[in-house]
């Protein structure tokens, strides 16, 4: 039997003309999938950016789209994967922050998509030996850290990247340009297989899609995305390797290159990162620690805890919600405060006036929210 709730998610994603930021928007203000698609006219229209022509497309489509969606759910179990939309718990916290990321995911196997430690490796197709030793060496030294190893499942880097990390027995999860049932290359299907026991397939892309070109790009913000950090082993100046590169950076996520050989074409885009200040190189897995303070992190998990800044019985669950983003990014307008921590804007101010009675928050201008103490 076909979960309701799902249902209606699902459909909200099949609507003509819906994007993922409007999605997002429409959930913010109705507060779940059914009741956008539930909600009058004249109710959506009331939302800021909504006009006639979106609010009439919603509900002229609604019905179809409903069909469409039972369809999907019932492939998605006949095949076992999973339907993560941006609301669900294991829907990848690291996406959510990022404006552009799917609002649905289709995932197979038994990959932990929150793991603590998630590390991109991505690079050119036309890898030397050199990339695949170094790749080789850098999944190795990720063993003790348990981190999890996210690439594309292409030809050359990636699927070292992908190889080496079952072998250390590390989760891998290969983000794919094409729908859940189509692997690309099928050169590559055994290793998508074990992989399905040990970490995961990934896509955005619907039942019977094929990988064509523009997929990829796409593809490589959402490896940018479920990275704390990407790192670039071998490509060409105008390569996906690259493309990859500059999106994580445009997500304020650490960018890491390998050196490479001045002559070889294939480091002519590692070196230029470099030399470009836009990544930091990569010699061993101590440049990444310490990148990424995973050595204070331990050093502090290894220490008893001290007593939390917020103490949880004096807030609900919302205000945490709220109260850990801002202790993080210090202040963020309030749609970002709704998309973030997926509290529906009718609901998030009432919360945030309860914070500000509790002296916890302060407004500023311009609907911009900052902690206080």
């Amino acid at each position: 039997m076909v979960d309701q709730q799902n249902l209606y998610k699902v459909a909200l994603t099949l609507l003509p003309n819906t994007g993922a930021i409007t999605i997002r928007h429409l959930i913010s203000y109705c507060g779940s999938a059914k009741d956008v698609l539930e909600a009058p006219k004249g109710k959506l229209m009331k939302i800021p950016g909504i006009g006639e022509k979106t609010a009439a497309g919603i509900l002229g489509a609604s019905s179809e789209a409903l069909r469409q969606a039972e369809h999907l759910l019932k492939l998605a179990e006949e095949q076992h994967v999973r339907m993560l939309f941006f609301t669900d718990a294991d829907y990848p916290s690291r996406l959510k922050t990022i404006a552009d990321a799917p609002v649905l995911l289709y995932l197979q196997g038994n990959a932990n998509l929150n793991a603590r430690r998630s590390i991109s490796i991505v690079g050119t197709r036309n890898a030397t030996d050199y990339g695949r030793l170094v790749t080789e060496r850098i999944v190795d030294e990720l063993k003790p850290y348990g981190a999890t190893v996210v690439s594309g499942l292409a030809y050359g880097i990636d699927i070292f990247a992908h190889r080496a990390a079952l072998q250390a027995g590390l989760q891998t999860v290969g983000v794919m340009a094409s729908g859940p049932d189509i692997i690309y290359p099928a050169a590559h299907r055994k290793y998508a297989e074990r992989m399905l026991t040990q970490g995961g397939l990934l896509t955005e892309n619907r039942f019977g899609t094929k990988p064509d070109a523009p997929r990829f790009p796409a593809r490589n913000r959402i490896i940018a995305g479920l990275a704390d950090c990407t790192i670039v082993v071998e490509g060409a100046i105008k390569g996906g390797a690259l493309i990859t590169a500059d999106i994580a950076h445009g997500y304020d996520r650490e960018v890491m290159a390998v050196p490479g050989n001045i002559t070889s074409a294939v480091s002519e885009g590692t070196n230029y990162l470099i030399k470009s200040l836009k990544a930091v190189p990569y010699t061993s897995v101590q440049d990444l620690v310490e990148l990424l303070n995973w050595d204070l992190q331990d050093k502090a998990a290894a220490v008893p805890s001290a007593s939390p800044i917020f103490d949880s019985s004096e807030f609900n669950a919302e205000e945490l919600k709220i109260l850990q983003l801002l202790q993080q990014s210090q202040e963020e307008l309030m749609d970002n405060l709704s998309w973030k921590t997926q509290i529906p804007i009718s609901q998030l101010s009432s919360v945030l006036l309860g914070l500000e009675f509790k002296g916890m928050v302060r407004q500023m201008p311009g609907k911009r929210f900052m902690l206080v103490r």
